[in-house]
């Protein structure tokens, strides 16, 4: 049974703060619990004093609102409190750091957003199509008529988060917002006010997250009624689309592998031509080794059926969420230097794609074993790349857990050693091989700059084609092509 969990920062919201609630227990989610985690950020009209009355008495109060007692039992409330006032940004971290749902949505503690809409935010989300829902005020859907220039403020935040960002959002500013909860308890986020919106989203930009829009209704208010944001917050906005779609590197919680993963899969123009570069190496029936996020595999998807396989299982179950609607896709949790499952040696994959992967493994020669066991029966083609020459290895190397960088000559006889015969071998990639030695041997640093991604990100299109056209011999990959012995 899954969990929503609904935050709720607070600040001086005494007069509608029980009719909210109301509204929200009220709202049928058929077998989905709700919880409910408000954030009072220090209010001085009373609303303090009256989320303590709900914390310890909010069914009684709740049932005094007309909830029904099947609402009730659904659901749990936990209340948080802020000892200053800090802003709507901290206190929606304060209450997301507190929220234990499986999916994490966002609810202002008036009433101009309508929580019937709830079911339609929820519904890409459980049907596996998405990763965060925007619920938009500008798309068609019933609101309240009322001020213009509040509106066309909106609105062109939403278009400079959109330049910045290559998203297409029509209400990035929107309240309502959920998220599978990794997704956003995975972000690394910072903002103490307003800026938490574009922060979101520039973040959730740069993960490469599936984002999906829908219309939701609308009660907009009035300055006089209560509304808070104003003209310094729109030019604090301005300034954070900026900020975090530019200069901010530091946006993901967990390891440093997990965050240059995230960063990587935002390449999109490298992982392309990543792709292009093997694609003439590719059969029709493809085995992934260590997918990941699945940066390649969606590119694997356009040429053929593919399994994508990963030792860590939250990566196996994003990937079915991913790609469950693909025909000829499957994901299996497996662990390369363990013996491969015997439906994978008689599956009769004609091509193993192992990149950037080998080096992570204790054990690399008994992943190349593996890998030749489950093409032996087809003498299909293993398609492997790995960081090459072992004087670049630096800390930067050991932050992303490598055990290892290769030297051709090495690496071409532990392939063959493992059953394989070379058909092909060539450098890839000179441009990054500047960067990495800059940054882990000259620089001494243990992650890759966001900013000098995205500038890499830019020229690859330019310098990648020309090195592929020279075919220079230096490059920060190798990349080998081995058909398996039968």
């Amino acid at each position: 049974m899954k969990t929503l969990s609904i935050v709720i920062p607070i600040y001086n919201e005494r007069r509608t703060l029980l009719a909210l609630l109301a509204r929200v227990l009220r709202v049928d989610l058929g077998t989905m619990r709700k919880q409910l985690v408000m954030v009072d950020d220090c209010s001085t009209d009373g609303t303090r004093d009256l989320v303590g009355r709900i914390q310890d008495e909010w069914k009684g109060l709740m049932a005094a609102q007309g909830v029904p007692r099947k609402r009730l039992d659904q659901a749990s409330v936990k209340c948080l409190f802020h000892p200053v006032n800090r802003g709507k940004g901290a206190a929606l971290r304060t209450g997301m750091e507190g929220a234990t749902g499986d999916i994490i949505l966002i609810q202002d503690a008036d009433l101009e957003y309508d929580p019937e809409d709830y079911p339609r935010l929820l519904a890409p989300i459980l049907d596996g199509r998405a990763d965060v829902v925007y619920g938009s005020r500008f798309a068609g859907e019933t609101r309240r008529v009322h001020l213009f220039w509040h509106s066309m403020g909106n609105q062109f935040l939403t278009f400079m988060s959109n330049a910045f960002t290559n998203l297409n959002l029509t209400d990035m500013e929107t309240c309502y917002k959920a998220f599978r909860a990794e997704v956003i308890q995975g972000l690394k986020l910072t903002s103490e006010r307003f800026g938490i919106e574009p922060e979101i989203t520039a973040k959730v930009a740069k993960m490469r997250y599936r984002v999906y829009e829908v219309p939701i209704t609308y009660n907009g208010r009035s300055y006089a009624e209560g509304k808070k944001i104003g003209a310094k917050d729109g030019f604090e906005a301005l300034w954070c689309i900026v900020k975090y779609s530019w200069f901010d590197s530091d946006y993901v919680k967990g390891d440093i592998l997990e965050e240059t993963l995230s960063k990587m899969n935002s390449l999109e123009r490298f992982n392309r031509h990543v792709f292009g570069t093997i694609a003439p190496f590719l059969g029709s029936a493809i085995l992934e080794v260590g997918a990941g996020t699945g940066n390649i595999t969606r590119f694997l998807m356009s040429k053929a059926d593919v399994t994508a396989t990963d030792r860590n299982p939250a990566s196996i179950e994003l990937l079915g969420e991913q790609f469950a609607e693909h025909d000829g896709f499957k994901a299996r949790l497996w662990d390369m230097v363990q013996d491969p499952p015997a439906d994978l040696i008689e599956a009769g994959y004609d091509t193993v794609v192992c990149l950037n992967v080998l080096e992570h493994v204790e054990d690399h020669d008994a992943a190349l074993r593996n890998m030749q066991a489950i093409l032996r029966k087809s003498g299909g083609r293993l398609i492997l790349l790995v960081p090459a020459y072992e004087a670049l290895f630096s800390g930067l190397d050991r932050s992303l857990g490598h055990h290892r960088r290769y030297e051709l000559g090495d690496l071409l006889g532990r392939v063959e050693a493992a059953g394989f015969d070379v058909e092909k071998h060539f450098r890839f990639n000179l441009v990054g091989l500047l960067g990495w030695a800059l940054n882990g041997r000259v620089l001494g640093r243990n992650r890759l700059p966001s900013g000098q991604l995205g500038a890499y990100e830019l020229i690859a299109p330019l310098t990648l084609p020309i090195e592929k056209r020279l075919n220079l011999p230096v490059g920060l990959s190798l990349i080998v092509v081995a058909r398996a012995r039968t």
